[in-house]
């Protein structure tokens, strides 16, 4: 599987950054290369951080997302799935996914602060 086909398939997978219980910090360096717009950087840190992302605990959501896609009709789910059980972290599929969930969290922290989570300072019923 390419790498072509594979973000395509990424883009098809339920799969979301506030949803896995996957690192975000070590996710951030993925997310901070995005930001910057240097495809080598983002290639370089994407490749670096998707084993310590599947060790994670990315591995159970990726392929259960998969199988699920799988079960849709989605094309190239069932190669996709058959390359991440003998791959593993260095299957296409699991670099593309974590490329999408780098972009998901680079756009989040774009956002609203807080919709993120954080509160102002100094808090307004304290005066």
């Amino acid at each position: 599987m390419n790498a072509e086909i594979a973000d395509q398939l990424a883009a098809h997978l339920e799969l979301s950054v506030h949803d896995i219980g996957i690192c975000h910090a070590c996710l951030s360096f993925v997310s901070f290369a995005i930001d910057k717009g240097d495809e080598r950087d983002i290639r370089r840190e994407t490749n670096r951080m998707t084993p310590d992302l599947w060790a994670d605990g990315l591995d159970v959501p990726l392929k259960m997302a998969l199988a699920r896609a799988q079960e849709r009709g989605v094309p190239n789910a069932g190669a996709a799935l058959a390359d991440v059980e003998e791959r593993g972290p260095r299957s296409a599929i699991a670099k593309a996914v974590v490329r999408r969930l780098g972009a998901e969290l680079a756009d989040h922290a774009k956002g609203n602060l807080l919709t993120m989570g954080f509160e102002p300072w100094p808090r307004p019923e304290l005066g």
